[in-house]
């Protein structure tokens, strides 16, 4: 596929071309398992709900109003506060364990809370606990793979391929809206079936992270951090394709070792609250309250409103019907898995993260509030709408909305770190937002949409071709961000010719000697 693997490297440290090869990409893709799961939730569980078998059974088709919405909330948002939990309690996992083995550990007890809601025989409860424990293996697995990723990726196609765990996320989402359409469709509504078969295919994504990830290697980071050098530097040399006396493999080792010699430097063995401190310290303070954000407007921007609960989005513009609110939330996540697609392969690594967040808002917020405006006029939430050409111009909205969020807020925030407590919040509270304020649900979020294009454009500096160790050095530049990425620039660029100038002195040294 033109594109896919062409590489332009700007980086301080152009990596050869061998390391560009289907060995990492390999990599990203088993990792980047732990995220299809995620994608499968947030696009099959609203559509479940919305199954006359499984309303009958867990008792949604016997209530209304803030009791039904109380009830959608709830089966939904226990997976967000389980990836809360996840987040967090991952943590000390990941440093003890390494990358590898805390996704294998995800991987077992997502298939756990799986079969706690295969077997709820009608037991609400079993799916709020069901749902709870695969939150925590999403929430673990959603901070370890993206952290996994960027530890093995060279800088010129890190977005590239982080951005695969945002590729598997939508498609896996595509899988989740059609496999509901097609229950709806083809089994009858009296069947169990026709909602078990949805909630047992959680288990597929799951057991493929844990059989692909057995045969990937450790992360040489986390390697190098615990003394163990010699294989660090063999599963760079397998990743990599290169001999173990490479430049490239030897400046990867050293620039890793000088980076957690400055992290040890600053207190990375310190005890947990001692690091919590730090983490708000200056210099981490910063970047601690540009990643939450990030992931606070992502929430923000009303996408997780369409995809937990689109079958009533698309029932609130006029489009009644559990079959048609089914296929077009199917439509819905195809425009959204190919737009995110084709942003990954040919947009993420040329138009940066920065630009890419700005031009996705500006799109999206337009979108939300058209939807705003033609809710509010055509009095859709009291089931006033006509299907009209407002009303299919608020369809295209939707989708036009799915391609610009794909462009932006969709993956680029995931980039720089994983959070979950703006989720929950947001998913658990929209069903009251589209019950009591109706067209006010969309207004939010646009609105979020033009605060979230500010903080961007303030805040926020561009990433684009730096390795991990040489973040520190743009986040430590004062100023607005537009000014951060140039100053970064001039500073890494006097390092590396410092660095090529003590380099060729000490080589014609070692000449003179010999």
């Amino acid at each position: 596929m033109p594109g896919l693997f062409t590489v332009h490297d700007q980086s301080a440290y152009p990596a050869p071309s061998a390391v560009y090869n289907w060995r990492v990409y390999a990599l990203a893709f088993s990792a980047a398992m732990g995220s299809s799961m995620f994608g499968y939730d947030s696009a099959f569980i609203g559509g479940a709900m919305s199954l006359p078998a499984f309303k009958t059974k867990f008792g949604l088709s016997a209530t209304s109003g803030n009791s039904l919405a109380a009830l959608k909330a709830n089966i939904v948002s226990t997976f967000q506060a389980g990836c809360f939990f996840g987040a967090i309690l991952c943590y000390p996992l990941s440093e003890r364990l390494g990358r590898r083995i805390p996704l294998l550990i995800c991987g077992l007890i997502f298939n756990l809370g799986v079969i706690l809601q295969l077997t709820s025989t009608g037991h609400i409860g079993m799916i709020y606990a069901g749902r709870a424990l695969t939150g925590v293996a999403v929430g673990a697995s959603s901070l370890i793979v993206p952290q996994y990723i960027s530890e093995w990726s060279p800088p010129a196609i890190r977005g590239r391929l982080i951005g695969v765990f945002e590729i598997l996320l939508q498609f896996s989402q595509v899988v989740g809206f059609w496999v509901n359409y097609g229950v709806n469709e083809n089994i009858p509504k009296t069947s169990e079936s026709q909602w078990l078969i949805p909630f047992a295919l959680q288990l597929v994504p799951r057991s493929l992270l844990v059989i692909l990830m057995f045969f990937q290697p450790e992360s040489p980071r986390w390697l190098l951090k615990a003394n163990r050098a010699e294989q660090a530097i063999k599963n760079l040399i397998r990743i990599r394709k290169l001999p173990e006396s490479d430049n490239y493999i030897m400046w990867e080792v050293e620039t890793i070792r000088e980076q957690l010699e400055r992290e040890n430097e600053l207190g990375a063995d310190k005890s947990f609250f001692q690091k919590l401190k730090e983490a708000f310290a200056t210099g981490n303070r910063n970047r601690l309250i540009i990643g939450m954000s990030l992931m606070m407007l992502q929430n923000l921007s009303g996408i997780n409103a369409l995809n937990y609960y689109s079958p009533t989005i698309f029932q609130s513009i006029g489009f009644s019907g559990t079959s048609v609110g089914l296929l077009a939330t199917g439509v819905f996540g195809l425009v959204k898995a190919f737009g995110t697609l084709a942003f990954i392969i040919f947009g993420i690594d040329k138009l940066g993260r920065r630009r890419s967040l700005l031009i996705g808002s500006f799109g999206a917020m337009i979108a939300m509030f058209y939807l705003a405006g033609y809710s509010n006029i055509s009095g859709s939430f009291h089931g006033k709408a006509k299907q009209d050409g407002g009303a299919y111009a608020a369809i295209v909205m939707i989708y036009l909305f799915a391609i610009f969020y794909a462009m932006s807020w969709n993956g680029v925030p995931w980039i720089f770190c994983a959070e979950w407590l703006g989720q929950f919040i947001i998913v658990y509270s929209t069903p009251y937002m589209m019950n009591n304020i109706s067209y006010g649900t969309f207004l939010f979020f646009g609105c979020s949409l033009v605060f979230g294009s500010l903080v961007v454009m303030l805040f926020m500096p561009e990433t684009k071709g730096l390795c991990l160790e040489e973040m520190d050095i743009l986040f430590a530049i004062d100023g607005l961000a537009h000014n951060k990425r140039a100053k970064a620039d001039e500073i890494i660029g006097e390092m590396r010719t410092t660095e090529a100038v003590v380099g060729q002195v000490a080589g014609k040294g070692d000449s003179d000697q010999v």
